[in-house]
């Protein structure tokens, strides 16, 4: 029998196996063979070449440290005793201590004012303007509310004289006719920020064929949770430090079902005891409306002409339970 011829491999395979072996010798030749790292006969000297390190991967950015206070933390109670002036722009009328002169030297008689709390409280002070941003009007408006709304260009005047002086701003909504949520949805660009809180004035809140000055307004409980929502919601959105949202009241018919507000996170509520008189029936009013039980935090509102005796900042802090707000107008 004939035996069968042994096949070869295709002629292909074989130059690639060739032209391996070859590309193996060339690399051997030049100091790179099996030995993992680079090795070198440089110049023929057989001295080896030394390894070429490899590039470390760049670190990741740290992300950036969330949003202060202006004065540092997160927290505004009980870290701090907030002081604050309240009015509107100047040059609007008698609505308040802010409003009687430019915002960068109303801020600095603040601070003047504000520091004695410090020692009177054992507290450090953060200082804040609480600015009548949507202000009640005799005249219907061009929106028929009653309400008149300051520009964005005023409120960034009075934001940028806030912080050159390291204080909050609290936009305060004297509504009218108009509806609460609506007016703090306006001004959504500043409530963004880490450094501005909301207040909303009961007082001046109308009903259908009311108008301002003829009868005390009021909120009611939903009318306050849906605003408190919204404001919550921004706070986590941006990851923001704790927001002040206050509520004026001098009146118990002023928040209807006030037992009904909502206690939201990253915001701390606070009730606002206002009215002005002698120091006893401050007292009492205060003694009345103040929020008990710790859910929420006090405001007490102290009148520079109004009061017929302003009382000093020991005084203030004496009064039961002791504000964590105290408002000059």
């Amino acid at each position: 029998m004939l035996t069968p011829p042994v096949p070869r491999p295709p002629l292909r395979r074989a130059r690639a196996g060739v032209a391996l072996a070859g590309l193996c010798l060339t690399a051997a030749a030049c100091g790179g063979g099996g030995g993992g790292g680079p090795r070198s006969d440089v110049a023929g000297t057989g001295t080896p070449a030394p390894r070429t390190a490899s590039p470390s991967p760049s670190p990741s950015p740290l992300p950036p440290p969330p949003p202060e206070l202006p004065r540092g933390g997160r927290s505004v109670f009980p870290e701090h005793e907030v002081v604050a002036y309240y009015g509107t722009v100047q040059g609007a009328g008698d609505l308040g201590i802010l409003g009687l002169g430019a915002p960068d030297a109303q801020v600095a008689k603040l601070e003047a004012a504000a520091a004695p709390f410090g020692p009177a409280s054992g507290r450090p002070v953060l200082p804040a303007l609480e600015l009548i941003t949507t202000v009640a009007t005799r005249a219907a408006g061009s929106a028929s509310d009653y309400s008149a709304p300051l520009t964005d260009a005023q409120v960034q005047t009075y934001l940028d004289a806030a912080r050159k002086g390291k204080a909050l701003l609290v936009l305060d909504l004297q509504p009218g006719r108009a509806d609460l949520l609506a007016q703090a949805k306006r001004y959504e660009r500043f409530l963004r920020e880490p450094d501005v809180g909301l207040a909303l004035d009961p007082e001046w809140k109308l009903q259908p064929g009311q108008r301002p000055g003829r009868q005390i307004g009021y909120v009611t409980a939903a009318e306050v949770n849906s605003v408190s929502e919204y404001v919550a919601g921004l706070v986590a959105q941006g990851d923001l430090p704790e927001k002040m949202f206050v509520v004026h009241q001098f009146r118990q018919s002023m928040i209807r079902d006030r037992a009904q507000l909502v206690r939201r996170p990253g915001l701390e509520t606070v009730v606002h005891i206002d009215g002005f008189g002698g120091q006893e029936l401050k007292r009492q009013v205060y003694g009345a409306l103040s929020a008990k039980g710790g859910e929420f935090v006090n405001g007490f509102k102290l009148f520079y002409d109004e009061d017929t005796d302003t009382m000093t900042p020991e005084q203030a802090m004496a009064v039961v339970p002791r504000p964590e707000l105290i408002t000059y107008q």
